[in-house]
């Protein structure tokens, strides 16, 4: 029969770090059973998308991607046959100690979206500010909504 392992000294810190090892535990296991759709797995070089939202204003669409410590050197946005697609990397950082826990998302990241046929691609505009990229994509005012009487 066994008995339950009694800890004198540090119970509390064994507790924690046994939780600890648990949580790791089941983010390995998170990442092995959901590969696609935001638990890429571990070890592999597969492309994420970064979240984003996407807001239709009056004048324009605009994309905004967190793309938190990342340099504009680091990213490229090219707009083709009326998709937008925005691409980079990044680099895991130098640490001095041991790396206790990691979540943050690194390597190679893409997104990609259909841009509406009103878009005016020749002006798309792109702005990196707080660690949030802003895609400025302006609407052509041939395609812009308007409301049609009804006669009759």
């Amino acid at each position: 029969m066994t008995h339950p392992v009694r800890h004198s000294r540090g119970g509390l810190s064994t507790a924690l770090h046994e939780l600890e090892d648990l949580r790791n535990r089941m983010d390995q296991l998170m990442h092995a059973a959901f590969p696609v759709g935001g638990y890429p797995e571990l070890g592999t070089a597969e492309p994420w998308a970064p979240l984003a939202d996407v807001v239709d204003s009056e004048d324009a669409y605009l994309v905004e991607l967190e793309l938190p410590g990342v340099d504009k050197d680091q990213i490229t946005v090219e707009v083709g046959e009326g998709e937008l697609d925005i691409h980079g990397e990044i680099k895991e950082k130098e640490h001095t100690g041991m790396v206790r826990r990691h979540t943050r998302r690194m390597g190679q990241f893409d997104y990609r979206t259909t841009l509406p046929p009103n878009s005016d691609t020749e002006h798309i505009s792109a702005d990196l500010t707080n660690g949030v990229l802003t895609v400025r994509v302006p609407k052509t005012e041939t395609g812009k909504a308007h409301r049609i009487e009804i006669t009759g």
